[in-house]
């Protein structure tokens, strides 16, 4: 792999980090997710693929139930370059259709379901998908989009047609946003024109010589606030997602074919959820169990039956675990990994998941523009706690001014990351000027994070180029304060945002949740901020708050708390 003769980084210093049997490059895929899945099938067949409150799925008959949901995407006229749009939590359903939209060639659109109407109906402007396969629960909401937006086909999926025969389980699902909004209109459900994937998938199965896509065609368009704030499709390619699924594979050399058990905590319509536990998990035979949100009580149940041994998670699902070992005297040794993205990973949470379980957990780094992951710590001796690790085989970084990504900083000196590799996306779905502004020339993709490198590789992201507050002059990291006030021991949850001046720039503004019994005392926060951070750091105003708005994996939303706080 060449890189960039002018960056510091171009010999790659962080490949001595890697863990014992970690390659520096993986082999160019040749496969699409069409492969990968029958390549699972035939090699794991009698084994368990999915596991859903008991319900068990062996990999043959995932293999079948994929080729008779594909045959019934055909006859609803899905056709290669097609979007099918699933609205759907985890379920082995949701599994199946992933698949069988792709066996056609078609391109598949994941949505959060508990989105709000508006929210789903701006994303089906975007896509204009001919099918959409949706939880029944909001089935009714798509089914009353405009006609110019509504898809052709909807098929509306029971979660419990997938529990084993005759038993009863407590989801304890919220109720959609959607949802809710549209019966505070109307109480009448909307049937018409509704199609019932149970029915729908009682066919033959796909001819095999049916057309199959090829290893460069769209496969997902996987909807992401990008680099930029603005909601749009991030087109990702079968190479995309398969390289990225290898670069995992290879990451972690102690995982054992077809004998882990990983648990789908994390939604599948998130970038995150879906490479490790829709394509990863698979391309090594995992047994996959499925919940259809976080919920504690839930996993410490399955781990009585099902141990286990890997966990793509938050810090907030490592904490509340955690905490769980001791207060229900919970055994969770069998994990002997977990992974940790999407936000950053407190020292203190490492150490405590360490001690109560005896596996590594480790950070990575990515986004939905790399599939998602391009950096991750080493799985071994080698990693560094506070850093997000290193670059994936077969990817390079570099750290450019963010003023101008042609000028590279020296190692060590803050500045935006850039990253190349074959995980990076094909580009923005109809929106040519928001793909340049990103994907430069030679394949680097600019992240908007702010970093620094250490001598020998290890990342550290300082924060998001849009989130550094101005104020006076001088760049603030919202990350930084928080971390400071969440160093107090009686702050439970932190966010911190640039509130606008009269006078212009930004002030530093924190909102805080306090601890059960606490006293809020904003004076005293102040000052115990100013104890770490220099003095135009500290935030102007502090104001506490019940909760803090969070994304569906946790990660607390600054734009809404600013938001908040704009309307106070």
């Amino acid at each position: 792999m060449s890189a960039n003769p002018a960056s510091p980084l171009r010999n790659r210093p962080w490949l001595s980090s890697y863990a014992p049997g970690v390659p520096h490059e993986i082999e160019p895929v040749t496969e699409t997710l069409v492969d990968l899945l029958e390549g699972a099938v035939s090699r794991y067949g009698r084994k368990v693929a999915l596991e859903f409150f008991g319900a068990e799925t062996r990999y043959d008959e995932l293999g079948e139930q994929v080729s008779r949901a594909a045959n019934a995407l055909r006859k609803l006229g899905v056709q290669a370059g097609d979007r099918v749009a699933l609205v759907l939590p985890n379920c082995p359903q949701h599994v199946v259709a992933f698949y069988a939209a792709l066996r056609l060639g078609a391109i598949v659109v994941e949505h959060n379901p508990l989105y709000t109407a508006r929210e789903l109906r701006h994303q089906f402007e975007v896509h204009e998908a001919v099918v959409a396969i949706v939880w029944d629960k909001v089935a009714d909401v798509v089914a009353d989009f405009p006609r110019d937006i509504a898809p052709a086909a909807i098929v509306s999926v029971r979660m419990p047609d997938a529990l084993p025969l005759g038993k009863r389980v407590a989801l304890r699902l919220p109720v959609p946003a959607a949802r809710a909004s549209r019966e505070a209109m109307t109480a009448t459900p909307k049937a018409k024109g509704i199609l019932s994937w149970s029915q729908l998938v009682k066919t033959r199965r796909l001819s095999k010589s049916h057309p199959r896509p090829a290893l460069d065609d769209l496969a997902l368009l996987q909807l992401t606030s990008g680099t930029t704030g603005t909601p749009k499709a991030a087109i990702l390619s079968h190479r995309n997602l398969r390289s990225n699924a290898a670069q995992g594979r290879a990451w972690v050399p102690g995982l054992a074919e077809g004998a882990e058990t990983f648990y789908a905590v994390l939604p599948m319509f998130h970038a995150y959820g879906l490479t490790l536990c829709l394509t990863f998990a698979i391309s090594i035979g995992a047994r996959i169990v499925l919940f259809p949100k976080f919920d504690v009580d839930l996993v410490i149940a399955a781990a009585k039956t099902s141990p286990p041994t890997f966990l793509p998670g938050v810090p907030p699902i490592y904490d509340a675990l955690a905490r769980a070992t001791s207060r229900k005297n919970v055994d969770l040794t069998s994990i002997r990994f977990a992974i940790s993205g999407a936000m950053s990973l407190p020292v203190p949470t490492v150490t405590r998941w360490e001690e109560v379980t005896g596996g590594l957990l480790v950070e990575g780094y990515g986004m939905t523009e790399t599939s998602p992951v391009a950096l991750g710590n080493p799985i071994g001796p080698s990693r560094r706690p506070g850093t997000v690790g290193v670059p994936f085989p077969s990817t390079e970084i570099r750290v450019v001014d963010p003023d101008d990504p042609a000028v590279d900083r020296p190692i060590g000196e803050a500045g935006e990351l850039l990253v190349r590799g074959p995980q990076v996306f094909q580009g923005y779905w109809h929106r040519p000027d928001e793909t340049a502004a990103v994907l430069l020339d030679d394949g680097w993709l600019r992240t908007g994070d702010i970093v620094t490198v250490s001598p020998d590789g290890f990342v550290t992201v300082i924060d998001r180029v849009k989130e550094l507050i101005i104020t006076g002059g001088f760049n603030v990291s919202p990350s930084e304060i928080e971390q400071v006030l969440m160093m107090h021991p009686d702050v439970t949850g932190a966010a911190v945002v640039g509130m606008p001046r009269a006078s212009g720039g930004e002030d530093v503004v924190a909102a805080v949740v306090m601890k059960d019994g606490a006293a809020f005392d904003a004076g005293a926060l102040r000052d115990f901020c100013r104890s770490h951070v220099t003095a135009y750091k500290v935030p102007k105003r502090i104001v506490a708050v019940d909760d803090l708005p969070r994304s569906q994996i946790g990660k607390v939303l600054r734009r809404a708390v600013r938001e908040e706080l704009l309307a106070r």
